[in-house]
C-alpha cells in the first residue's frame, strides 16, 4: 500500500457526529491525522447508507484508538459510545475458530478428526468422510448457506445432516456456509466437554482479556446494546437459530474487537495453548483465487490491492461454490500478510483486518447492514494510512 491521504485530507461535513474518543494518547499530531482519515472514510458511506450508527476501532503499533459516531437507537437518540454493543455477524466464526483450535491445543480434540467421532449420532452418514478441518474451512461437499427453515432445533438439525448428500467430494470445493463452521463449533464443544456458549463465556472470552464480549447479552448491558436497521429502517436484532452462536452470535464493543485483533498480532500475555491457538488460525490451507482460507479468517499476500480484497469478499466467492488450490503441507502462518472477516445480520454490518508484520489493525461496526465493498474500501483507505502512522511513530 502507498498512502497519499494526509496530503489532502479534510474532516468530512458530518463531523458534528463524531462523538468520541481515543483510548489511549498518541504523541505529536498523529492522533488528530487518524481521526481525519477515520472521520472521511466512514462520513461519506454513513450519509450513502443512511447508517445511524458507527464504531470504529484502530491499533497502530499497540496504540488503540476507538471512535464513534452517531446513535445506537434512533427511538432513545441513544449515541455510539465505548460501551455499545454491537452485533458482529460472521466475524464471530473467527471466535469459534480460535475456540476449536484452543481445544486443539490442550489435546481435546484434533482437526483432523472425523465429525461422527464427536456426534456418534452421524455415524453411517457422510460425516464419516468429513473431519472437523472440512467443516470449518467450508469445504466438506457443498453444505448451504443455511438452514432449511424446517431445521430449527437440535433433534431436526442431526436428522439435517444424516440425510443431507454432498455435491463434491470433501477437500475439493469451497461454499460458504453456517451450517458448516456452525456443527465444526458444535463439535468442537463436544470434544472439549462443556457446552459452547459456557466454553465460550466461561473461558475464552475471559482468557482473551474480553470483558465486554457476549453471546448473550446481561440484563444489565441490554441498554447498551445497539438496535439494528433493517432496509427498511426499523429496529432489529438478531434471532434465536440453529447453531446461530457458533456461525453469527457474538456482540461486542469496539474496543473488545480491536484487542482480540491485537491478540491475533501478539499475545505475548496469553498463556501459552491459547497464543497457539490464536496462530494456528492463520495457517493457510488452500487458496480461491488471491484469498487463502485459515480458521475463520481469511488472508491475502501483503502488501495487498483493493482489487484481490474486493474479489475476494464478493458474491462470487461468498455464495458460489469455488474449487480450491490445496496448500499441501498447509502454509505456516505469515506475519506478511492481510488477514480479514465481513459480518453481518439483518441489522448490522462488520469488517475486520489487519496486517501483523505492520501491526495496525482496523475493525468498523455499524447498525445497518451495508455493502461489503464500502466496508472493504473504508477500511483499506483507514489501514494504508495507519501504515504511515505507525512509521512517523517509530
Amino acid at each position: 500500500m502507498k498512502n497519499r491521504l494526509f496530503q489532502t485530507l479534510a474532516v468530512f461535513t458530518a463531523l458534528s457526529l463524531f462523538s468520541g474518543a481515543c483510548t489511549q494518547a498518541i504523541a505529536g499530531d498523529n492522533r488528530e491525522n487518524i481521526a481525519r482519515v477515520v472521520d472521511e472514510a466512514v462520513g461519506p458511506v454513513m450519509k450513502e447508507y443512511d447508517i445511524p450508527g458507527m464504531a470504529v476501532a484502530v491499533t497502530v503499533e499497540g496504540r488503540r484508538y476507538v471512535f464513534n459516531y452517531g446513535v445506537a437507537s434512533k427511538e432513545t437518540g441513544r449515541r455510539v459510545g465505548d460501551e455499545t454493543l454491537f452485533e458482529i455477524g460472521s466475524i464471530s466464526k473467527t471466535f469459534t475458530a480460535t475456540l476449536a483450535a484452543y481445544g486443539e491445543a490442550r489435546g481435546d480434540l484434533s482437526l483432523s478428526d472425523r465429525a461422527s467421532k464427536h456426534l456418534p449420532a452421524l455415524a453411517g452418514s457422510r460425516f464419516e468422510k468429513i473431519s472437523l478441518l472440512d467443516l470449518a474451512t467450508y469445504s466438506a461437499g457443498g453444505l448451504p448457506l443455511q438452514f432449511p427453515a424446517s431445521v430449527t432445533d437440535e433433534k431436526e438439525m442431526i436428522a439435517y445432516f444424516k440425510d443431507w448428500r454432498p455435491d463434491y467430494a470433501p477437500g475439493t470445493h469451497r461454499l460458504y456456509s453456517n451450517p458448516s463452521i456452525g456443527l465444526f463449533g458444535y463439535l468442537a464443544a463436544r470434544g472439549m466437554g462443556e457446552p459452547f456458549d459456557d466454553l465460550m463465556e466461561k473461558t475464552l472470552f475471559p482468557a482473551l482479556g474480553l470483558t465486554e464480549t457476549h453471546i448473550s447479552v446481561p440484563e444489565d448491558r441490554m441498554e447498551a446494546y445497539a438496535h439494528g436497521y433493517s432496509k427498511a429502517g426499523s429496529p432489529i436484532r438478531v434471532s434465536p437459530g440453529v447453531l446461530d452462536s457458533e456461525a453469527y452470535g457474538v456482540k461486542t464493543t469496539a474496543a473488545d474487537l480491536i484487542r482480540f485483533v491485537e491478540a491475533n498480532m501478539g499475545g505475548a500475555e496469553l498463556e501459552d495453548a491459547l497464543r497457539r491457538a490464536i496462530a494456528a488460525t492463520h495457517t493457510g490451507y488452500f487458496s480461491v483465487g488471491d484469498m487463502t482460507q485459515g480458521l475463520g479468517w481469511e488472508m491475502y499476500s501483503y502488501p495487498a490491492e483493493l482489487e484481490p480484497l474486493l474479489a475476494g469478499n464478493s458474491p462470487e466467492v461468498r455464495f458460489k461454490p469455488n474449487k480450491i488450490t490445496r496448500h499441501d503441507p498447509p502454509l505456516t502462518p505469515r506475519e506478511n500478510v492481510l488477514i480479514n472477516k465481513t459480518g453481518s445480520t439483518s441489522g448490522f454490518g462488520a469488517y475486520a483486518a489487519f496486517v501483523p508484520a505492520q501491526r495496525i489493525g482496523v475493525v468498523i461496526f455499524a447498525n445497518r447492514a451495508y455493502p461489503i465493498p464500502a466496508r472493504v474500501k473504508a477500511a483499506y483507505r483507514i489501514l494504508t494510512a495507519l501504515e504511515d502512522a505507525g512509521t512517523s511513530a517509530q
